[in-house]
């Protein structure tokens, strides 16, 4: 089987460093970017399964890089992580595509269930 790949986009170091371990642990190739111009890089060329978009980027907003993101790839999966309070922004990532979000800040078992169940929807459906 191909290595299931995650692209994690977050401007903060301490968040991309954490979702990095936590998910290469889990046995997912995973790649990180600071900002729009590297997410869209990385998506050139790690062609990820999934990534994992804060809102608030610099350069670049998140549903901006979800757009591209969509129009590159309609089929990577994109899971939003949002400050409290941006309902608006979640809103507007849904009818764009996104298919689901997060708030920061979030549990992190929660978060590698959620990448697991869309990485694997089968598994899902096979174990309940």
């Amino acid at each position: 089987m191909d290595e299931k790949k995650v692209l994690i986009v977050d401007d903060q170091a301490g968040i991309r460093v954490l979702l990095y371990e936590v998910l290469s642990n889990e046995g997912y190739q995973a790649f990180v970017a600071a900002n729009g111009k590297e997410a869209m890089q990385m998506i050139e060329k790690s062609k990820p399964h999934l990534m994992l978009l804060d809102m608030k980027i610099p350069g670049m907003n998140g549903l901006e890089i979800l757009k591209h993101t969509k129009q590159k790839d309609p089929n990577i999966k994109v899971i939003m992580m949002t400050a409290y309070g941006e309902i608006e922004f979640v809103n507007q990532a849904m009818e764009e595509g996104a298919c689901m979000h997060f708030t920061k800040p979030f549990d992190i078992d929660e978060l590698r269930k959620a990448v697991k169940q869309h990485m694997f929807p089968d598994e899902q459906l096979r174990s309940g």
